[in-house]
């Protein structure tokens, strides 16, 4: 029989009831979520049941929402079953102020270099990792850089010029279309009657 999104979202409530929740299917991948508590049980029947067999970790990563109280960061899951070629998403969510997750490194080797890659850039915490520190960022950092923090620019620069990022700014910066495409800089002096 077929492994469907169907099957494993059954095979999911059955065995843990309304423990996961926010099953949807974008582009065709199932995606749900369970709270930070239950994320090795998850992972741990997905990875034993005979029929699911999702024996293959694609990616972890976090995601952080400022907007969601008490679920600020989000630990994301992409596992893959190689044998019917088949991916789920999965997601726990945690609090900022105490982000603390437990470490799939037993079951999954390739979570070792993730989760510190996780913990490096949003600040997760996995608890039980063999050797959480970062791996991309000084030590000597004391915050984490992807984390929604800070403003995306300064807004005070005065050296900055809006046109240079397609923000308002004149005609006449390779924004004009063409029966060719888009004009740049060196073919403008000889455009002529072809701009539409």
């Amino acid at each position: 029989m077929e492994l469907t999104n169907d099957i494993i979202k059954q095979k999911l409530i059955e065995k843990f009831g309304d423990q996961v929740t926010d099953f949807t299917e974008p582009y065709g991948m199932l995606t749900f979520s369970a709270s930070r508590d239950l994320n090795l049980k998850v992972l741990n029947f997905l990875y034993d049941n005979s029929e699911l067999k999702f024996r293959f970790l694609t990616d972890l990563c976090a995601v952080h929402y400022p907007g969601q109280k008490g679920k600020e960061l989000a630990v994301v899951y992409h596992l893959h079953n190689l044998e019917d070629n088949i991916r789920v998403r999965f997601k726990i969510f945690t609090d900022i102020t105490q982000p603390d997750v437990y470490t799939a490194t037993g079951l999954f080797s390739a979570a070792n270099w993730m989760e510190r890659e996780t913990y490096d850039f949003y600040g997760v915490n996995f608890l039980g990792h063999p050797n959480l520190k970062r791996i991309l960022n000084v030590d000597e950092m004391d915050y984490f850089p992807m984390r929604k923090e800070y403003p995306l620019e300064d807004q005070t620069r005065m050296d900055k010029d809006d046109e240079m990022f397609g923000r308002g700014g004149t005609i006449g910066f390779g924004n004009e279309r063409t029966n060719q495409g888009t004009l740049t800089e060196t073919k403008k002096s000889n455009a002529g009657e072809d701009i539409v």
